[in-house]
């Protein structure tokens, strides 16, 4: 065990770097630092309060610094217009009212600035210019449009879901409405802030079923999957890979890639699945599907279900394989082999989606967070994959990126396969399209015979006339046609006796010619 551990190198993971790093025994993710998603909006929540009190002192400084610098320009001007006051008749009533008019313009021209230098740092003034625009009173085009079918098919099955909790499904649906209306009309916000309204919002409506309810945590869960998929099915145009992240140029990076790395084998990862076995083979191609088909749902449950799927379609082969059930440490390996062979479509854009927008729950504790957390381990591993973690030579290593050479064209030469048979193919879909190619290879050899076939039955047709002629002449020349001459009577000689036998009226009679 201890020589199969240290031939993973860099692939074997501990359970427990899967944990939240603060030891609060739910599961850690990496888009997190490490972190489960409790102890991350704590950590955010902070981070974002001593920014906004970073900004409020600088606020404060800058203010300071406008006040000095008013003072100093505008201060000789105002000595020079009170000695120029003095003298005038009545100073304690003619001369105050210019000058306490003239004080209270600089006030308010102070406060104005000072105002707007403060909404400018303020975390909130976003939002605030967007209440104050008519455009942001009106509905958003998105709620008024025409949905589309499954947005409809999602709308109509929470409705159904909601009438049989009566009072509260009407406050929890007036809710929900009232957050998607919201969230319309903050598109220019950024992902963590999208986030962090979407979280808000679980937890309030969670603690309000818990606390004013009295529902328990199952019913509490089970409401909590319908909001999601509800909100989640109308905002997903506009909160998956917004234009304010990074999210689609990770995506191009991780497939180029994994693109890269097509030669990797199942041996250099030490996976323990055999795809000779037919069930693993199918086992195998049904996980790069469900992995693959992450990509086609809207609510981030949904996509982690085909996580699930996944990553027991790899237990399964493992299993088969090994004829003993599958230990963690042969699941990370084959899920890391599963994500190269099947290249996902906008993994990381998924990956973010479901961290920012899952219901906190889920990745926190249950196999659903425990498998979502192995595939953001397998991705970075994916990132971060080099020669020591695949036992290569630095130098096997660049030859085999840069496509100077092929692990097949090498099988001599590197040592993980000096002692093991020659590798399987690379890839069961592959593997299948190449039996598919010899099948129809055959098809078309059979198909040529077959064509052959009928043109000679063809020719033979055409000729079998020519041929039954010529035969019919040979016998018309051998034997030629007599035709001899008869004499023809008025009444046969053979009916002579039945003639006797006629009464006289129907006696033949005989003329001479």
């Amino acid at each position: 065990m201890s020589q199969r551990t240290e031939r993973r190198g860099g692939i074997h993971v501990d359970q427990s770097d899967l944990l939240c790093k603060k030891g609060c025994g739910y599961y850690g993710n990496a888009a997190w630092q490490g972190l489960c998603s409790k102890c991350w909006r704590e950590e955010y929540q902070r981070v974002r309060q001593k920014q906004i009190q970073d900004d409020w002192a600088l606020a404060e400084k800058l203010q300071r610094e406008e006040e000095a610098a008013y003072a100093s320009s505008h201060g000789p001007q105002t000595q020079s217009h009170a000695q120029s006051a003095a003298p005038q008749p009545h100073p304690g009533h003619a001369s105050l009212g210019p000058f306490s008019k003239f004080e209270e313009k600089k006030t308010n021209e102070k406060t104005r600035k000072v105002t707007t230098v403060k909404k400018f740092f303020s975390p909130s003034s976003r939002t605030a210019s967007k209440k104050d625009t008519p455009e942001g009173k009106t509905p958003s085009p998105s709620i008024s449009r025409r949905a589309s079918f499954e947005t409809d098919q999602v709308s109509k099955d929470f409705v159904d879901f909601l009438k049989n909790l009566q009072k509260p499904g009407r406050e929890i649906q007036k809710q929900c409405r009232a957050f998607i209306v919201t969230m319309s009309g903050k598109k220019d916000l950024g992902a963590d802030e999208l986030s962090e309204c979407v979280q808000d919002f679980y937890q309030n409506l969670a603690d309000r079923l818990m606390g004013h309810y009295k529902a328990s945590s199952e019913s509490v869960e089970q409401v909590m999957d319908q909001v999601e998929k509800y909100i989640m099915t109308r905002l997903y145009k506009s909160v998956f890979c917004p234009e304010t992240t990074d999210d689609e140029k990770k995506d191009l990076a991780t497939q180029s890639r994994i693109r890269a790395l097509h030669w990797v084998t199942i041996e250099m990862l030490c996976v323990s699945m055999d795809e000779e076995i037919p069930e693993v083979s199918e086992n195998v191609v049904k996980a790069i599907t469900d992995v693959i088909e992450m990509d086609s749902k809207r609510v981030p449950r949904d996509k982690l279900g085909c996580i699930t799927r996944c990553s027991k379609q790899i237990f399964s082969a493992i299993r088969i394989t090994k004829n003993e059930p599958a230990s963690a440490d042969d699941f990370l390996p084959a899920l890391i082999y599963i994500v190269l062979k099947a290249n996902p479509p906008r993994l990381q854009s998924n990956i973010q989606y479901i961290t920012r927008f899952c219901n906190p729950s889920r990745l926190m504790t249950g196999e659903d967070g425990y498998y979502f957390t192995n595939l953001c381990c397998a991705t970075a591993f994916i990132e971060k994959l080099d020669a020591q973690s695949l036992n290569l030579s630095p130098e096997e290593f660049e030859r085999y990126m840069s496509g100077q050479a092929s692990p097949r064209g090498n099988s001599s030469e590197g040592d993980w396969n000096r002692t093991e048979p020659p590798p399987a193919p690379i890839n069961p879909v592959l593997a299948q399209l190449n039996n598919n190619l010899e099948a129809l290879s055959g098809l078309s050899s059979r198909q040529e015979t077959l064509m052959e076939a009928a043109q000679s039955l063809q020719a033979d047709l055409l000729s079998w006339p020519e041929s039954v002629q010529r035969e019919v002449h040979g016998i018309l020349e051998k034997y030629p046609l007599e035709v001899l001459s008869r004499t023809v009577s008025a009444i046969d000689d053979d009916n002579d006796a039945d003639n006797e036998n006629l009464p006289p009226p129907l006696t033949p009679q005989v003329f001479a010619g």
